[in-house]
């Protein structure tokens, strides 16, 4: 069990430090040139929404790795994932407004869903 949590824990990570990487470091212009319609919903934000989801989902995807690989605040790991939880429900709520179903609802549910796993998983029976 540890090392399919761990596999997802690596995955979501980089997936999460790519895509956080992108967005805090491109404008919004410049995600759309890149990634097409799937990024249609930088229109509806601020630049600044967008560097800050960036931001948030880069420290998210350390914090799924980094504290338990080095033992130090290994607690973090659970609650990074649950603000990734947050995260990826507001995605979700974001691409039913703009009625972008497949695959971008699909994909962040599959994240999050993920997400929730690492964290339930992680916080452990006793924190229930």
């Amino acid at each position: 069990m540890n090392a399919a949590l761990w596999t997802i824990q690596i995955v979501l990570g980089l997936v999460f430090l790519a895509a956080g990487a992108m967005k805090a470091t491109k404008t919004p212009d410049e995600l759309k040139a890149s990634a097409g319609e799937s990024m249609g919903w930088v229109d509806d934000v601020s630049a600044g929404q967008v560097r800050t989801i960036g931001i948030l989902e880069v420290l998210g995807g350390i914090g799924l790795i980094l504290p338990p690989a080095i033992d130090v605040l290994p607690t973090l790991t659970p609650i990074a994932a649950t603000g990734l939880v947050v995260t990826m429900l507001g995605a979700i709520v974001v691409h039913i407004r703009r009625k972008e179903y497949v695959p971008s609802v699909v994909v962040n549910a599959v994240l999050g869903g993920l997400a929730l796993v690492v964290a339930v998983t992680r916080f452990g029976p006793q924190a229930f």
